[in-house]
């Protein structure tokens, strides 16, 4: 099914009888989503309202992240949580996933920016939930509560968000010789200074990387102070080009598996993992590879870790009986007749 209209959209869901996928492009799903009938939300696509004076963006869920940026671009903004490029990625799946890039160390997710929704819900009904302009934002709880939901509480078909202006200037410091244990101190020397920093990763193939944004005369003079103060770490240089694109982490003969922990915690877990294939968040996001099927050996720690590519579902630790509770009364209130299976 490929609704065009948010009409037809939640026709779709009054009609069902059995379980649904509320799907974009595809791009984002985790091994355990998309088992149900196809409800294909690319139909909903276009701008519907931007005002690049007011930082505002309403823009139909199935409309394609390119065609986003694109646009954005063109008046000088863009979305500030940098979500992946993914080929055929769309913007409700960006919101669904509640995904974001590099800079949510400075900008958050995308739940951060977005101030409006509307959605249809699990008995067809259409929910209009937050504004469109940033002055208006009541029940801005459920606008958030949307994001990150996957599909399961809803069919999200128009997004309103709060854009940023492009930077002036950017400049990527490089430390090339650090292996990702001692590349988190460093980052967190990067994030936890007066540098506004706006990304801090780790990747195999350009080593540690931190970047600096904003008006160029700032970044020169950032730059010059946060490499004075990495000076103990090793030799720092301003790497040419943007690497920044390349860091997005693809698993070759195994699982991908994504971990989500304090950055404090991050060394105890590297040292039980095998080289990873980035970090990012200044340590706090850790991609790895392991062997078809195995799972990661992880003492307690105080986040998650979760296989995002491979053979079936897994997530460790498993969910706090509280939290799984209230994402059951949450799925039951917005989803009684249980159809929603995942999205995007």
């Amino acid at each position: 099914m490929r609704p065009d209209t948010e009409t037809q959209v939640a026709e779709a869901i009054r009609d069902a009888t059995g379980p649904l996928s509320i799907t974009g492009g595809g791009t984002r799903l985790w091994p355990d989503e998309g088992q149900g009938a196809r409800l294909d939300m690319t139909g909903l696509s276009g701008i519907t309202l931007y005002e690049p004076e007011a930082l505002t963006l309403v823009v139909r869920a199935g409309t394609p992240l390119a065609e986003v940026n694109q646009t954005l671009a063109a008046e000088g903004q863009m979305l500030g949580f940098e979500p992946s490029a993914l080929e055929g990625s769309t913007i409700g799946g960006v919101a669904a996933a509640n995904a974001s890039g590099p800079r949510r160390v400075l900008s958050g997710a995308a739940r951060d920016a977005l101030i409006g929704v509307r959605f249809v819900d699990g008995q067809g009904q259409v929910v209009r939930n937050g504004g469109r302009v940033m002055k208006n934002v009541t029940g801005y709880d459920l606008v958030k509560l949307m994001a990150g939901s996957r599909g399961t509480l809803g069919a999200l078909t128009e997004l309103s968000f709060r854009t940023t202006p492009l930077p002036q200037a950017c400049t990527t410091l490089q430390l090339a010789d650090l292996d990702p244990a001692m590349a988190v101190p460093a980052l967190s020397e990067a994030l936890g200074g007066p540098f506004d920093v706006s990304a801090a990763a780790w990747h195999p193939a350009h080593g540690t990387l931190i970047r600096l944004e904003g008006l160029a005369a700032s970044v020169a003079s950032r730059a010059a102070a946060l490499s004075d103060r990495l000076g103990g770490f090793g030799t720092v240089t301003q790497m040419q080009g943007n690497p920044w694109p390349q860091l997005e982490p693809a698993a070759a003969g195994g699982d991908l598996w994504r971990i989500i922990c304090r950055p404090s915690e991050a060394a105890a877990l590297l040292s039980r993992l095998p080289v990873p294939l980035s970090l990012d968040w200044g340590g706090a996001l850790i991609h790895v590879c392991l062997p078809q099927g195995s799972l990661p050996d992880l003492p307690r720690f105080s986040g998650h870790a979760r296989r995002i590519r491979g053979d079936g579902p897994a997530i460790l630790p498993a969910p706090h009986p509280v939290a799984a509770r209230i994402e059951r009364d949450l799925r039951a209130r917005f989803d009684p007749r249980g159809i929603f299976q995942g999205t995007h």
